[in-house]
């Protein structure tokens, strides 16, 4: 599959000497959504503004859909739609005049049933001889996601997309973007709520003091780094943990009643028969057990308390060793 964009050890440092990026590299694929993860300030937003033109890279080489960001600017920003985080448009604009407008600046010809079906498709089609001004925050939200998809972008940036709208807009973005992936655009998203991405995204990757610690299909992420935990319901509580069951990593919760074990979700042995042998010669009956797997939340927050501004070094390490052990390729 060809790479719709691709990004070349990408630098950004500011007048002020704050080094915002450090040699990013990464390829994206057509049709892929890639959820960019990470904490304020990590350099998420820098590195979406530069692709799409509106910071200048200090150095390093990007090109979207094969054409060269800086040198081929018109093309490649052709190709292009941005939903940013701030709500930038013409207030006193109907939202159908601005929507059509944000079309023609591309040099894109009028399609009146296009836009009518892409402000159907937000809710926008009953307001759209509504002034922008007089919209709600989350209406205000759809007219910014309309203007991006006007011209009918193949690569598509959404930078925090959803933050603080209504669940009615998330489901309507979410499905419309379902809806993109079928035709290949190819989708970029940064959220804080990392539940989309584990639901949405196709790969994952992790930014964090302007360097990409981790960039991995989001399954793998999760089998390899992701822990699993089981919890028994005990028929009786424990007051301790038998010194019988020292070999497993156990520990007692809900006042006794609970007995949890976690482990590696890679490994294909997990010793649990062996513990639920144990248990029975010591004559520990349980009513109920359940298993969870680590969310790509916690996976997150542990890649950052380990990581930090180490780079991907340590990640990537980490990655392969787990696969090796697994018997998986890297």
């Amino acid at each position: 599959m060809s790479s719709a964009l691709s990004i070349s050890a990408v630098n950004k440092t500011y007048a002020s000497g704050l080094q915002a990026l450090e040699d990013i590299n990464l390829e994206i694929p057509r049709g892929e959504i890639f959820a960019l993860l990470g904490p304020n300030g990590a350099g998420k937003t820098t590195l979406i503004n530069i692709v799409c033109g509106i910071v200048t890279p200090s150095s390093g080489r990007i090109l979207a859909g094969g054409y060269d960001v800086l040198r081929q600017y018109r093309a490649a920003r052709g190709l292009i739609g941005l939903v940013p985080q701030e709500l930038a448009t013409d207030m006193f604009e109907t939202v159908r005049h601005t929507v059509q407008y944000s079309r023609e600046l591309f040099g894109c010809r009028r399609d009146p049933a296009l836009l009518e079906q892409l402000l159907r498709d937000l809710s926008l089609w009953d307001k759209r001889n509504d002034r922008i001004m007089t919209l709600s925050g989350g209406m205000k939200r759809r007219v910014m996601i309309a203007k991006a998809l006007a011209h009918e972008p193949r690569i598509l940036f959404l930078d925090e997309p959803t933050a603080g709208v209504d669940v009615e807009l998330r489901r309507d973005m979410w499905q419309l973007v379902r809806g993109l992936r079928e035709r290949e655009v190819t989708i970029v998203l940064t959220t804080h709520y990392i539940e989309e991405a584990e639901e949405m995204a196709d790969r994952v990757g992790v930014i964090n003091h302007g360097s990409l610690i981790l960039v991995e299909e989001k399954r793998r992420l999760m089998r390899q780094l992701g822990r699993r935990e089981l919890t028994l319901h005990l028929s009786e509580p424990l007051h301790a943990i038998p010194e019988a069951l020292h070999d497993w990593r156990l520990t007692l919760s809900a006042g006794g009643s609970e007995l949890q074990y976690t482990f590696d979700s890679a490994k294909e042995h997990s010793d649990i028969p062996a513990l639920l042998r144990r248990l029975g010669e010591l004559g520990i009956a349980f009513k109920d057990l359940n298993t969870r797997q680590s969310s790509l939340e916690e996976i997150f927050v542990g890649l950052l308390g380990r990581h930090g501004p180490a780079g991907a070094g340590p990640v990537g390490a980490t990655l392969a060793r787990d696969a090796a052990a697994s018997g998986q390729a890297p």
